[in-house]
């Protein structure tokens, strides 16, 4: 597992869980003491998981390559920063390991993510034999798999198609993200995006937004914008006429953002600053930086914001379609308590609803359901054991057949 955030904390956590499944594993980030003291967190709850930790650059494929030759994994769970995730797919293509992945490629020049530079990957891990699965968070994740499991067991044909993320969740800071600041800002202040009669259109960021109802929380203000997995639902899914993402956000955080955006802090370009030197603050040099990169250093950090952090999180997907040439529509979702993912995990609700799909699409992986040479999204394999462990694994779902859908 490459990562040693919250989302990797999750993961780790859960894997030591199923230690009958995973008998050994590696943890390795930039820091290795960020690792060794995730590894200690583990065994300090009872769990006997052997865990080794080390450091590496996932930006470099040399040392990813040295890693992966020395450890010799048979799945590399990448829980990094889309950045890394070429560089981590062709280490693993030299060295033989197989691939997961919770989050699309990102250059780091510009805020744009699309699956074309991961699936170009297809025929060489076909032809290696190995497998790759992408975006096996949430969403991107079991919102492809929710919507698989509709597909096979209640429709004919999936015509409309709203993933619903709504955190009602309050950390009592006055402005934090519930992951990584860095990819956070870059993903809600890009252009929205959603898919209509074969066209994808654009709106300008946050421009499109209505009150949506979610389970156990009431209506939210909820935004659409533009989401990794509508690209490869509607490719998978050619029957779907419209599909959207929508995401609630408070008015206090759009309002921090606007100053954040207006003053240049989610720029992503480097800027040039003169600053004293640590060791002679007498003397001055210049110094490259960037704006967005500056924010995430002072922002509050998301592996801290669990133990405080109250309410739920509600995510799912609304579906509109024709069974047996009627119409009909299914709504499934899970909700999750911040305070009972800190519990178990010692972190919020956002990151153990990420983290615990990667375990169980790596679950998939190991017991070779999910096992087929090629790059693939979490919708192509078969959905029914992964919704099966999900209310195993502390993410049970729910259903609602022919209701109100509202969008």
């Amino acid at each position: 597992m490459i990562g040693a955030g919250g989302v990797a904390t999750v993961a780790a956590f859960k894997m030591a869980q199923n230690s009958e499944i995973f008998s050994e594993l590696m943890i390795a980030s930039h820091h290795k003491a960020k690792c060794d003291r995730l590894v200690q967190a583990i065994h300090a709850k009872g769990y006997k998981l052997d865990i080794k930790t080390a450091e590496v650059d996932a930006d470099d494929v040399e040392q990813l390559k040295v890693l992966f030759n020395d450890y010799k994994p048979e799945l590399v769970v990448n829980l990094a920063l889309p950045y890394q995730d070429l560089t981590i797919m062709e280490a693993c293509l030299a060295c033989g390991c197989n691939y997961l992945d919770t989050a699309n490629y990102e250059p780091k020049d510009e805020a744009h993510f699309e699956y074309s530079w991961q699936w170009a990957y297809k025929e060489k891990f076909e032809q290696a034999g190995l497998t790759a699965i992408l975006g096996c968070g949430f969403d991107p994740g079991v919102s492809g798999i929710f919507t698989a499991y509709a597909a096979k067991h209640y429709f004919d044909e999936i015509q409309y198609l709203d993933i619903v993320d709504c955190n009602a969740g309050n950390h009592h800071k006055a402005f934090a993200t519930n992951f990584n600041p860095e990819i956070n800002i870059r993903e809600i202040t890009q252009k929205g995006l959603y898919y209509k009669d074969g066209e994808w259109i654009e709106t300008e960021p946050l421009a499109v937004h209505q009150d949506i109802t979610y389970p156990n929380i009431g209506p939210r203000d909820s935004y659409l914008m533009h989401h990794e997995e509508l690209e490869s639902l509607v490719k998978n899914y050619p029957t779907i006429k419209q599909a959207r993402f929508w995401m609630t956000f408070g008015q206090q955080y759009l309002n921090y953002l606007d100053v954040i955006q207006n003053i240049g802090m989610a720029r992503i370009d480097e800027v040039e600053v003169e600053a004293p030197l640590v060791d002679d603050p007498t003397k001055t040099a210049k110094v490259k930086i960037v704006p967005l990169q500056f924010l995430k250093a002072v922002l509050p950090n998301p592996q801290d914001l669990g133990e405080n952090y109250d309410g739920e999180t509600s995510i799912g997907c609304r579906i509109r379609g024709l069974k047996d040439g009627k119409e009909r529509t299914y709504y499934v979702y899970n909700n999750c308590k911040h305070q009972e993912a800190y519990r178990e995990t010692g972190m919020q609700g956002v990151s153990y609803t990420t983290g615990v799909p990667a375990m169980i699409g790596s679950m998939m992986f190991l017991k070779g359901i999910w096992k087929r040479p090629g790059v693939w999204n979490v919708e192509d394999f078969n959905p029914d054991p992964f919704m099966d462990e999900l209310n195993k694994q502390g993410l049970p779902w729910h259903e609602v057949f022919d209701g109100d859908l509202e969008l």
